[in-house]
């Protein structure tokens, strides 16, 4: 899924969609993924991981300027509300083995807060960091297919993703 390699790594933007499909609205970011499927301008990767967030990390690793994580994310909105998170993520500080193991015991977890403190460990933690989030409606239980109003919102989603990803391309330049 991903695309050509811009020259300088540190000019690219990676998306990364996260969520499971089988977990009904949880499958916001893989709906994204496949929206977005040869959409991006040169020098965007995209990534579909499911709940393999160690895939992002791997990814990472590759050199980006910026990283887009697509993911549904409970903030207590109406269900398929779309918006932007700029997250902070903490300095990674020493952890004990039970800490260490309490955060990254199940790494297919794509968690973001996980995976994004995985990466800033191994220093791959681009400088420029957004989280595109859907309210979700129902993602608990086992249920292939989106709510109506998570679905209602992906041609928004898709659009926001496509000018993010312009915006951060322009930045990096």
């Amino acid at each position: 899924m991903a695309a050509p390699a811009a020259a300088d790594p540190l000019r690219r933007v990676l998306v990364a969609c996260v969520g499971n499909p089988l977990r009904g609205d949880d499958g916001f970011g893989f709906a994204v993924a496949a929206r977005l499927q040869g959409s991006l301008p040169a020098g965007a990767d995209l990534i579909e991981t499911g709940i393999g967030g160690l895939g992002i990390v791997h990814q990472l690793m590759n050199g980006y300027g910026g990283l887009i994580v697509v993911d549904a994310v409970e903030r207590g909105f109406a269900p398929g509300t779309v918006f932007v998170l700029d997250p902070e993520v903490p300095a990674v500080t020493e952890p004990t083995l039970e800490e260490w193991r309490a955060q990254f015991a199940d790494l297919h977890l794509a968690e973001p807060s996980r995976i994004l403190r995985l990466a800033r460990a191994a220093d791959v933690l681009p400088e420029h960091l957004l989280v595109l989030g859907c309210q979700p409606e129902r993602c608990e239980e086992f249920e292939e297919g989106l709510s109506r109003h998570v679905a209602a919102a992906l041609p928004v989603a898709t659009r926001r993703v496509q000018e993010l990803v312009d915006e951060l391309l322009a930045e990096l330049e």
